[in-house]
């Protein structure tokens, strides 16, 4: 029996586009996340396609954003954002809210935010 990939794990697209929707609902509606919010372009619409499309194939689903994108890096795209620790640490708990408000399996959860964490403080500039 072959183990199943943490895209499966989480519901395979609805359940990626269900955590990346409340994600940036929250980034954009609580205030608590202003920071957050404030480095992003007015229109959010293209990046729930490009999080839902690179969280797909970091998942192990389909891997349409790396297609589209030969040879992009993600920690390169953000290289300039000035991301601190305040904003990365936002980013990491607007996640683990979403996830959990989303209904993640806890176990799947936990794995996800390890690596979220290490990619959030390899993005920081500070």
């Amino acid at each position: 029996m072959t183990e199943q990939s943490r895209y499966d794990r989480i519901g395979g697209a609805d359940g990626v586009r269900a955590v990346v929707e409340r994600f940036y609902d929250l980034m954009e509606h609580e205030p608590f996340y202003a920071a957050l919010r404030a480095m992003h372009q007015a229109d959010l619409f293209p990046l729930r396609v490009s999080l839902a499309e690179f969280l797909s194939g970091w998942l192990g689903g389909p891997r349409i954003w790396f297609d589209a994108r030969p040879g992009a890096c993600m920690m390169s795209i953000h290289r300039d954002m000035g991301i601190t620790r305040e904003t990365a640490s936002l980013w990491v708990h607007a996640m683990r809210r979403a996830m959990a408000e989303c209904r993640v399996d806890r176990t799947l959860g936990t794995e996800i935010q390890q690596a979220f964490l290490h990619m959030a403080g390899g993005m920081m500039r500070e």
